[in-house]
């Protein structure tokens, strides 16, 4: 039986090469896509696929929260982040949401489909890139925030996000359902852990960083 996957990956251009790439393969069918997280949740709650494969930085709702959703909804769905970015921050946050893989948007056409087909029967797949990364941060712990940034918490990364799409922090409390007072303690910690100044500063790490698409 062919393994149903649904793609998730707010370009377009890029979401179309996946799904032509993986079609080529035999036994996989591409059954749907996603232009963000929150379609890839309904789209995955609906269609039920074998393998999501999903980008991290989509809007709407990002990949983390997306794979957190799909996994506690349906945890026999498999899901795989391709992403652009290699920062310990993204791998580690979609990992923990429960993400099966990891692969990077440069990776080979014999890489995806040997994740596809490694998630299926079971087994983790982390690109070499990526592996590496895991195993330095395990060996050399102290060395996993450099320039003094922390992880932050989903709700931070939620909070950070919003800010950075322009969202008043009334409009960020009424949206998340959390007080004002809240909101700015999580502003707080957000320029504390990422050694931000202003909302510009949040303005301009989102964009480096793939949370947010400028228009």
């Amino acid at each position: 039986m062919a393994t149903k996957v649904l793609i998730a990956d707010d370009h377009q251009l890029f979401r179309e090469g996946l799904v032509n790439l993986i079609s080529s393969a035999p036994d996989i069918d591409v059954i749907a896509e996603a232009k963000d997280g929150k379609e890839a949740t309904e789209k995955s709650q609906k269609l039920k696929p074998d393998v999501v494969l999903i980008d991290i930085g989509m809007p709407v709702m990002n990949g983390i929260e997306a794979t957190r959703i799909i996994k506690k909804e349906n945890p026999k769905i498999k899901v795989i982040a391709v992403s652009m970015h290699s920062d310990r921050q993204f791998v580690k946050g979609i990992l923990e949401a429960g993400a099966d893989g990891y692969l990077l948007k440069n990776c080979t056409y014999r890489q995806l489909i040997d994740a596809v087909q490694s998630v299926i029967s079971g087994k983790k797949y982390l690109s070499d890139d990526i592996t590496e990364m895991v195993i330095q941060g395990y060996l050399d712990p102290e060395d996993e925030h450099p320039d003094g940034q922390m992880d932050l918490s989903e709700r931070e990364l939620e909070v950070l996000k919003l800010y950075a799409e322009g969202k008043s922090t009334r409009e960020i409390s009424e949206k998340l359902f959390i007080s004002v007072k809240t909101v700015g303690t999580h502003k707080q910690h957000i320029f504390e852990k990422l050694d931000l100044k202003s909302n510009a500063d949040m303005v301009k790490y989102a964009i480096k960083e793939g949370l947010i698409q400028l228009q």
